[in-house]
């Protein structure tokens, strides 16, 4: 499996306004073209913070433990509409309430993204899809005794501190 390096991609200024389009290849091939995601925390009623792990597969970062719901807002679709349709596909989950936290730029050394950043408490059944390598709840010192070792991806080390998540 891999990623369908042809899928097309609004390409936006740093407001979200689309000034164009792009495919996948096109903007994680270094063109820094900014393209916009949405992201999902999924904490349960205790505090604990699900996150998922990136199959070997992925472009970018395999193997990696990242936030619970990461994905591309497609050509034609609105953030509302595509965190809908990733936390369906990536998580099983329909009914939930988002909460948007902030925006903001991601830029590495291949991409610029321009992140959507929402939260919600969630206690329901989880049912991650085969574009997953599965995942699970971390308590918050889990987390915090793994920054740093290359566990994590380096955009959720960075939006935790950014967003904070917690203190």
């Amino acid at each position: 499996m891999r990623d369908n390096q042809e899928e097309m991609f609004p390409v936006v200024d740093e407001d979200g306004n689309i000034t164009g389009a792009a495919t996948r290849g096109e903007c994680h091939g270094g063109s820094k073209l900014l393209h916009p995601v949405v992201h999902l925390h999924v904490f349960n009623s205790r505090g604990e913070l699900y996150l998922q792990r990136r199959p070997a597969w992925k472009d970018i970062q395999p193997g990696k433990w990242d936030t619970a719901v990461g994905g591309h807002v497609d050509l034609g679709e609105c953030v509302a509409d595509a965190l809908k349709r990733e936390v369906s596909e990536e998580l099983g989950i329909v009914d939930f309430q988002p909460e948007l936290l902030t925006q903001y730029v991601f830029e590495s050394e291949r991409e610029r993204e321009l992140v959507f950043v929402h939260k919600t408490i969630y206690d329901g059944e989880i049912t991650p899809s085969a574009e997953l390598d599965g995942g699970r709840f971390w308590t918050i010192d889990e987390i915090r005794e793994n920054l740093g070792k290359g566990i994590f991806t380096p955009n959720f080390e960075n939006e935790i501190k950014r967003v904070k998540l917690f203190n």
